[in-house]
C-alpha cells in the first residue's frame, strides 16, 4: 500500500515517537510506575489509526477518507 506524502510523513512521525518512548522505557526500572506509564503510552501510539485524507482539487471543504 502506498501513501501520499502527507500521510507518509504522519507515519514517519509516529515511528519517531515510538522510538523515543522505547528509548525512554529502557532508562527506567521495570517495576516503576514510570515504566508502566511508558508501556501504556507506547501501546496507545501503536494503536492510533492514521486516516489517509484525500483533498479535492480545487480545494474545498470536503475531505475523502480512504
Amino acid at each position: 500500500m502506498s501513501f501520499c506524502e502527507h500521510c507518509e510523513g504522519q507515519r514517519f512521525d509516529r515511528a519517531q515517537v515510538l522510538r523515543a518512548l522505547r528509548a525512554a522505557r529502557k532508562n527506567v526500572k521495570r517495576a516503576s510506575a514510570s515504566y508502566e506509564t511508558l508501556c501504556a503510552a507506547i501501546k496507545t501510539v501503536r494503536e492510533l489509526e492514521i486516516p489517509h485524507l484525500e483533498y479535492s482539487d480545487p480545494p474545498s471543504d470536503t475531505q475523502l477518507v480512504h
